[in-house]
């Protein structure tokens, strides 16, 4: 089995193509392939003890789901099947998208949930990311430190800096995961 497990909720496949990026830098052994929330179980996610996970942000600042008029499940319906688990000893990196320009009163608040959601459970999330580049008013996944609480995308408005982001974020992460930096 691989060492790291890659995890995402989608809505338009934004998501599941950065989450493919990601792969595509990595072997089997040491970041399995990306798989959507709605097709895996609580088994499934708990198995790895460390985990890169991504979402968007849809609507007024929710997590994809049904309730957000996602055309399938996704991590609204995923996160209650881990309500009672316990993330101790686990490592998440958290990566989100969002569109500043359209939604900057609550531009990537998705990421602030699952941060929320898994930092409750004991997981320790690592990967802040700087808020300089960026323009909006304001964000539920900005942390204490006042950086985003995760990789920050925008491929709406800044699509042409993702693949340099992801690449300086995931080097960040490296040493946390044991990657090649």
């Amino acid at each position: 089995m691989a060492k790291i497990g890659l995890f995402f909720g989608s809505n338009t496949g934004k998501t599941r193509k950065v989450a493919k990026m990601i792969k595509k830098k990595y072997d089997d052994e040491l970041v399995a392939a990306p798989l959507n929330v709605n097709r895996i179980s609580a088994e499934d996610f708990m198995a790895y003890e460390y985990l890169i996970i991504g979402t968007p942000t849809l609507g007024e600042g929710e997590l994809p789901g049904l309730s957000s008029d996602c055309d399938a499940e996704s991590w609204e319906e995923f996160l209650p099947k881990l309500e009672d688990a316990s993330f101790d000893g686990k490592t998440i990196a958290i990566y989100g998208l969002g569109d500043q320009v359209g939604y900057p009163d609550e531009f990537l608040d998705a990421m602030g949930e699952l941060h929320e959601f898994f930092t409750e459970r004991g997981a320790k999330v690592i990967g802040a990311w700087p808020t300089e580049g960026y323009e909006f008013e304001h964000s539920e996944a900005i942390g204490e430190d006042g950086k985003f609480v995760g990789l920050a995308l925008d491929l709406d408005n800044q699509s042409g800096m993702t693949e340099e982001r992801l690449n300086v974020w995931l080097s960040m992460i490296a040493g946390e995961f044991g990657l090649p930096a």
